[in-house]
């Protein structure tokens, strides 16, 4: 079993092609490529948390994205992003639904949540941060990090792979106003 995270695939939304200029020509294509991307890495017994942002499309969609949805191998976690309206969070494929949610993922512990936070439950002590909703504004710092599709190749990611990045990020600057004789 592994965990895989991602944010912010905004499927069927039309002007996401534009605001975070995506590579694809279609809205079609966009949807197509993420979900293909999703049930090319997610087996049956992972996890696949997804920090927000779903789809933005209209309520007579709901069943073609439950089923672009449950094409998705695995249980899905949903991380409710300013997107994420109702009636998606209360759709038939989500093992669970949260604001804010900590798990420990092969050892560290990790607190998820749409939005950058600047501190978190057990920062101090080696926690790390996992975001979306900046698209590719900015792909976070040492120990809060961005998992969105548009800084990842609009593909889910494991936890080494996001250490890995971290250890190229700097450490964010009021990382010592916040957190206070903690170093990282």
């Amino acid at each position: 079993m592994m965990h895989f995270y991602t944010a912010d695939p905004h499927f069927f939304h039309q002007n996401i092609l534009k605001y975070c200029a995506r590579p694809f020509r279609s809205i079609a294509e966009m949807n197509r490529v993420i979900l293909n991307n999703y049930r090319s890495t997610v087996g049956p017994d992972d996890d696949l948390w997804i920090l927000g942002d779903v789809a933005v499309v209209h309520i007579d969609q709901a069943g073609h994205l439950t089923s672009m949805l449950h094409e998705i191998p695995g249980r899905k976690h949903l991380i409710c992003g300013n997107h994420d309206k109702h009636w998606i969070k209360a759709l038939n494929v989500w093992t669970s639904v949260h604001d804010l949610v900590e798990i420990t993922d092969q050892g560290t512990r990790v607190s998820m949540c749409h939005y950058p936070m600047l501190t978190w439950p057990g920062a101090r002590r080696g926690a790390i941060q996992l975001f979306g909703h900046v698209h590719s504004n900015w792909r976070g710092s040492r120990n809060s990090l961005n998992v969105g599709v548009d800084v990842w190749n609009y593909r889910p990611v494991t936890l080494p792979e996001i250490l890995k990045r971290a250890s190229t990020l700097p450490v964010n600057p009021l990382w010592s106003k916040v957190e206070p004789r903690t170093d990282i």
